[in-house]
């Protein structure tokens, strides 16, 4: 997949790169823009991220710098595997 421009340089949304300023508000808000990178500036906070349904939250560590946030709440449910008890009725006619 090609990578975005270097002299573009990566995605913040508006809402963020005003945020990112004053910290104490930044570490308490709900995020909308999933396609947002994570920037040096965001580490050590806990934030809310909207996956469609409700939102999930997030730590952001260092090594989350230059992901984007929608990489860490995932939109689809995970469902546990169901599997079968006994033999069932395979190979019986």
């Amino acid at each position: 997949m090609p990578r975005r421009s270097i002299w573009k340089g990566s995605f913040v949304d508006a809402f963020l790169f005003r945020r990112k300023n004053n910290r104490d508000s930044f570490c308490s808000s709900t995020i909308w823009s999933r396609r947002s990178s994570i920037s040096p500036e965001f580490v050590d906070c806990s934030v809310l991220i909207y996956n469609g349904k409700t939102p999930v939250r997030l730590k952001i560590t260092e090594g989350k710098v230059g992901h984007k946030f929608g990489e860490f709440a995932s939109t689809r449910r995970q469902r546990p595997s169901i599997t079968k008890k006994g033999k069932g009725r395979k190979g019986k006619k």
